[in-house]
């Protein structure tokens, strides 16, 4: 089990080395699209990345509604560590 911050900073770190964002840009609140540039080929590699990092494999449908930092978490979260919220 990760915890959320745990899961924050592994995707904090992916967005600042693989897609070169500043990492004072990345907020829990900020909008992956719109404030970090992040295109549809870039979210494919993301989820890539967060596969390696849940395991699991990752349904497109999961992410369709993933809009900011924090709504990553929250669906890596769930991924790792179950549905059920503490």
């Amino acid at each position: 089990m990760k915890s959320t911050e745990e899961i924050y900073e592994r995707i904090r770190n992916i967005l600042v080395e693989l897609f070169e964002v500043d990492a004072a840009e990345v907020k829990p609140e900020a909008n992956l699209y719109q404030d970090l540039d992040i295109d549809s080929i870039d979210a494919v590699d993301l989820i890539v990345e967060l596969k390696k990092i849940t395991g699991k494999r990752i349904q497109p449908e999961d992410f369709k509604s993933v809009r900011t930092v924090q709504d990553v978490v929250v669906e890596v979260d769930k991924l790792v560590n179950g549905d059920a919220v503490a």
